[in-house]
């Protein structure tokens, strides 16, 4: 489908899963395969990270910024509620960005096979946008959701861009 596209990518996530897979991505080269079939809109890149490790993603994130990617951070934060622990995620953020942009879309691509997206692929769908989500089933276990898998409107497996995004 050639169109206009984003990418949404759960930065965490897409890196166990490559790791998982045996591999490290490469963004530039990430950007550049999804391009060849569609004018890509915006490129987000969204992480969550410890106090601890803010230094550690500096370079990372700065060298995405620079290269086309919009990055949202937030620090990962734990409280005790009612008794439990408990972190913020990053989720929400990616969400609402979606949302917000999904009416200038024809494809939205999701990097995460985490199942708490699968009511966003639902609400950008009836929106009118095709939803590919890029994750993993080779992995075990398996990265990506059945239920947010079942949703999408195509599921692609990471192992198959490998020569395409591998660093």
């Amino acid at each position: 489908m050639t169109g206009r596209r984003a990418l949404f990518i759960d930065g965490a996530n897409l890196d166990r899963t490559a790791r998982n897979l045996g591999f490290e991505i490469d963004y530039k080269r990430l950007l550049l395969e999804f391009e060849k079939s569609g004018s890509i809109v915006r490129s987000y890149f969204y992480l969550a990270i410890r106090e601890s490790a803010a230094g550690d993603v500096q370079r990372l994130t700065d060298w995405l910024e620079v290269n086309r990617f919009t990055v949202r951070t937030k620090l990962i934060r734990r409280h005790e509620d009612e008794g439990r622990r408990s972190r913020r995620s990053i989720g929400i953020d990616l969400a609402i960005d979606a949302l917000e942009i999904a009416p200038q879309l024809d494809e939205l691509f999701l990097f995460s096979g985490d199942g708490d997206f699968r009511a966003l692929v639902e609400a950008v769908q009836r929106l009118g946008v095709r939803v590919t989500v890029v994750s993993s089933v080779q992995t075990t276990p398996a990265m990506a959701s059945e239920e947010l898998r079942r949703q999408a409107d195509e599921f692609l497996e990471l192992a198959t861009l490998r020569n395409s995004i591998e660093r």
